[in-house]
């Protein structure tokens, strides 16, 4: 089964960014807007892997939250991937607990290596929630800078999610396990 581990923003952050990007919708038809209830965080993507492989897989994650502490992030500005000028990703950036969030996509990666889940996406982790998808290289610069002022609600991330995701008829992701970031926060932290 296709696999990866993410984080979900709560209702209340998809719902306030469905509004913020109402107004945009419209002008950029050309764009695969995605399905707001797909919407989530990758921390890091296994591709497809051996049903065997997935006890040990378990319990290296569940370790992983256990060491972890939840987190407060937010949504926020725009960009695209590779660049704005040649997009095939619209996306939402995310700020608060940004060096957090870095070392917790690092361990879950290492964790799925170690598991024999491997780790397809070897890029720099660059924390971020897709938004539309591009068939062709497309230049959303001006989306990018009509969009890039938006700066959602925080909230708290305490929770990582294993994700299954099945195509045909536009993505689907359903969640195979989740486990709670139960690790106290340094001091000074959230």
């Amino acid at each position: 089964m296709r696999l990866f581990v993410g984080l979900l923003p709560p209702p209340p952050v998809r719902d306030e960014l469905i509004l913020a990007l109402e107004a945009h919708r419209p002008r950029w038809p050309g764009l695969r807007w995605l399905d707001p209830a797909t919407w989530h965080v990758t921390l890091s993507f296994f591709g497809e892997v051996p049903e065997q492989v997935l006890p040990e897989l378990r319990t290296r994650l569940a370790d992983v939250a256990a060491h972890h502490a939840p987190m407060t992030l937010s949504l926020t500005g725009a960009g695209a991937f590779p660049s704005a000028g040649a997009a095939r990703v619209f996306l939402t950036g995310l700020g608060g607990d940004r060096p957090e969030l870095a070392r917790l996509a690092d361990r879950v990666g290492a964790e799925a290596l170690g598991a024999g889940a491997g780790q397809t996406d070897r890029r720099r982790f660059t924390p971020h929630l897709s938004l539309a998808r591009c068939r062709a290289d497309t230049d959303v610069s001006p989306l990018v800078e009509a969009f890039g002022a938006f700066s959602g609600t925080a909230w708290e991330a305490g929770t990582v999610h294993l994700m299954r995701s099945d195509f045909g008829g536009g993505a689907r992701y359903q969640t195979v396990e989740e486990w709670p970031l139960t690790a106290r926060a340094p001091r000074g932290q959230s």
